[in-house]
């Protein structure tokens, strides 16, 4: 009777221990090992990561309590046994258990960056921009930037790239490489261009799209008046058909790289370059900065006028007077400076 008694406690005490160490297994794997409340909810995973730099990027954002209960899931789950970990960047549930949060990392499902593309000079200014909210730095997106070889598979140059950007707010998952941002940008320049006729109207103009693009990148920088666009876009393709120099002072500016400067002298407009439209004919080899839709779309729908010349009012409105002959555009430059002196004069 008493063997059966201590038998029987005996069982009793080996499936409590059972029960315990289940219970404990079931908690380390289901259990909540995500702080209910994280600094971040974003786990940036680099490419190329190993699972035990993984786990430290874990513990030391936060991301978990636990560490040797992680790494006991991971194993019995077969997920420290792969070389490197799918990189990306992961939203991470608050109270999310081991095994929640292995199966979100092991799915690869990531959470997409937005980035903005809008008023940039220079292919440096949007290799920039990417780095900010790729993974990839800048070097790497202005290598591919520059890299004629390259560029040449896909129709561009340097001194054309600019024209590939159409201004927008992208969706980007955070681990895109420089190649698989061009070839983004190529969809949304292919998608941009056969949106209302926009192919038909250059091609009446006689132009590409880059020269489209670059034409309209002279229209952004000479003005910021988007009603006034067309007017001025016309000016310009009226010299061109005339074979006129444009003589655009933003292009001028440009060829010195002299981008904080008020006011274009001779110290701009004589620089031997071929983005300088005071000494070469025709348009420059390229943009001389990101073309906003407006501007684009306002060479694509300009004015048809006779106007040649134009010139900033000086009265602080921001638009500017437009003439047909070069004696209109002096007394238009007259009457700016005389506006230039009232105002200053009060």
């Amino acid at each position: 009777m008493q063997l059966n008694t201590i038998l029987k406690w005996g069982l009793s005490a080996g499936l409590l221990l059972v029960a315990l160490l289940l219970y404990d297994k079931y908690e380390v794997f289901y259990g909540p090992n995500v702080p209910s409340k994280l600094d971040t909810p974003y786990l940036y995973v680099p490419t190329g990561i190993t699972f035990d730099s993984l786990v430290v990027r874990l513990r030391e954002g936060g991301f978990i309590e636990d560490e040797a209960g992680f790494r006991e899931t991971a194993r019995w789950m077969e997920f420290d046994s792969k070389p490197t970990m799918r990189a990306g960047r992961f939203r991470i549930e608050p109270g999310w258990s081991n095994q929640q949060l292995i199966r979100h990392l092991r799915g690869g499902k990531q959470a997409p960056v937005r980035l903005v593309l809008n008023n940039h000079r220079l292919l440096e200014d949007v290799a920039a921009r990417c780095a900010q909210y790729l993974e990839p730095d800048s070097a790497a997106f202005a290598r591919l930037f520059y890299d004629r070889a390259f560029l040449q598979t896909i129709g561009y140059t340097p001194e054309t790239l600019m024209a590939l950007f159409i201004p927008n707010t992208y969706e980007f998952f955070w681990n895109t490489t420089p190649e698989q941002f061009l070839e983004r940008m190529q969809r949304e320049h292919e998608r941009f261009w056969s949106q209302n006729e926009r192919l038909e109207k250059a091609r009446a103009l006689g132009l590409s799209p880059v020269e489209v693009y670059t034409l309209a990148s002279i229209v952004e920088k000479e003005t910021n008046r988007d009603d006034e666009k067309p007017r001025m876009a016309g000016v310009y393709l009226n010299r061109l058909r005339r074979n006129m120099l444009l003589q655009a002072d933003p292009t001028a500016v440009f060829a010195r790289r002299d981008f904080e400067t008020s006011r274009v002298t001779d110290f701009h407009t004589k620089f031997d370059s071929p983005y300088n439209t005071y000494k070469y004919p025709g348009l420059p080899p390229g943009p001389i900065y990101m073309a906003s839709i407006a501007s684009i779309d306002a060479v694509l729908n300009a004015e048809k006028h006779d106007y040649l010349y134009f010139c900033a009012r000086g009265d602080g409105s921001g638009y500017h007077s437009f003439a047909k002959t070069l004696r209109g555009h002096n007394q238009n430059v007259a009457r700016y400076r005389r506006n230039l002196r009232n105002r200053r004069n009060g």
